[in-house]
C-alpha cells in the first residue's frame, strides 16, 4: 500500500501491532526479533529530496538556530556570583564531619585531656546523646561483654569478680547535662551534687540487662565509683531505685582519696580486691580511667561518652 507516494513497510504482521513509517506518526509496535533491512524499500524517485532542496533546509535551519538563541539558554554556562557562592549548609556539613572524626578520637583516647567538648560540636553531641545511636552503641557493647562473660568458667569459691562504674555506666545523667549543656560547660562540682541529691538517675538498659545477667551467672559484682563517700546514701538509693541489687561492694571516695587521679584511685581499690582473693574477670566502664592503670580486669569494656573525661 501507499500513502502521499510513499511505501509502507511490512515487518512480520504477526509480530507487531502497527507499523508506520511514513506520514508522520509514531511508531508503536511491539517486535520481538530483529529487524532485517530487506523488509525495507527504497522510496521512489519522485520522493528523494534534490541537492537544491537540501540547501534551502540548511539554510532554514541554520537561520532557526540563530533566532532561537534569543529565547534559549546555551548549554554550557560560565559561573556567576550567585552560583559560586558556598552553600551555607557546607558549614554544617563540615561541622558534622568534624564532629564525628573528633568523637572517635575522643573514644579512643587520641585526644588526650579536655574539659569542654568542641563548641562547634554541641548539635552533634546532643543528637548522639539524645538518639538511638547512643543506645545502640551500649547495646553492642553489652552484647560483647556477655558474650565474653560466658566463656568464663565460674570457680565455686565465689570469686570471679566483675566492676561496673556508675555514672554513663550503669546510670545515665543525661538528664543532667540536657541542662547543662550536654558537656560544652564546665563542670560545676556544686551543681553537680544537687543533682546526685535528687538519686533520679535512671539505668541505662542494656547495662542493667547486662549487670542482672551476670548476677545470674555467678559473678561477683563491685561497683567503683567516683563519687564521694558523703554521697553513699543517695547513691545507693538510685542504684536500687533504678533496678541494681545484690552488689558485693559499693566503693566510693574517701578522704584520704581526694586529688588522687581516678586512674590511681581505681587501680588501688581493684588491688584491694585483688589482694583479697578476688579474680577481675570484666570491667565496665565510661572512662579510660575506669579501666586502665593496674590490677586490670582480664577484659575490660568502655561505654561510649563524649560529654566529659577524668582523667
Amino acid at each position: 500500500m501507499t500513502k502521499g507516494g510513499a511505501t509502507t513497510v511490512n515487518l512480520e504482521q504477526d509480530k507487531f501491532d502497527k507499523l508506520k513509517i511514513f506520514g508522520g506518526k509514531k511508531i508503536t509496535s511491539t517486535y520481538h526479533n530483529k529487524l532485517s533491512l530487506s523488509n525495507y524499500r527504497i522510496p521512489p524517485p519522485h520522493c528523494r529530496s534534490s541537492r537544491p532542496l537540501t540547501s534551502v533546509f540548511l539554510v532554514l535551519l541554520i537561520g532557526s538556530v540563530i533566532n532561537s538563541s534569543a529565547t534559549y539558554d546555551p548549554i554550557i554556562r560560565f559561573p556567576t556570583t550567585r552560583t559560586m557562592t558556598v552553600d551555607s549548609r557546607s558549614h554544617s556539613d563540615d561541622d558534622s564531619l568534624y564532629c564525628a572524626s573528633w568523637h572517635l578520637a575522643a573514644e579512643t583516647n587520641n585526644a588526650g585531656v579536655w574539659t569542654q567538648i568542641p563548641s562547634r560540636c554541641y548539635s552533634y553531641v546532643k543528637y548522639y546523646m539524645t538518639g538511638k545511636r547512643y543506645d545502640s552503641d551500649c547495646e553492642v557493647v553489652a552484647n560483647f561483654s556477655l558474650a565474653f562473660a560466658s566463656t568464663v568458667q565460674i570457680d565455686p569459691d565465689g570469686k570471679d569478680a566483675w566492676i561496673f562504674d556508675i555514672d554513663e555506666a550503669l546510670l545515665t545523667n543525661l538528664r543532667y547535662y540536657m541542662e547543662h549543656g550536654f558537656g560544652s560547660e564546665i563542670f560545676n562540682e556544686s551543681c553537680w551534687d544537687k543533682w546526685v541529691a535528687l538519686a533520679k538517675a535512671p539505668a541505662i538498659p542494656s547495662s542493667l540487662n547486662l549487670y542482672n545477667a551476670l548476677k545470674q551467672m555467678g559473678f561477683k559484682i563491685f561497683v567503683l565509683t567516683g563519687r564521694s563517700e558523703h554521697q553513699r546514701q543517695d547513691t545507693s538509693k538510685n542504684l536500687e531505685l533504678a533496678g541494681y541489687t545484690g552488689w558485693e561492694g559499693l566503693i566510693l571516695r574517701g578522704a584520704s582519696d581526694k586529688g588522687i587521679p581516678a586512674t590511681v584511685y581505681k587501680s588501688e581499690r581493684r588491688s584491694v580486691l585483688v589482694n583479697g582473693g578476688y579474680r577481675i574477670q570484666g570491667s565496665t566502664g565510661d572512662q579510660w580511667s575506669d579501666l586502665l592503670g593496674f590490677a586490670m580486669a582480664k577484659r575490660s569494656f568502655k561505654l561510649p561518652n563524649p560529654m566529659y573525661y577524668i582523667p
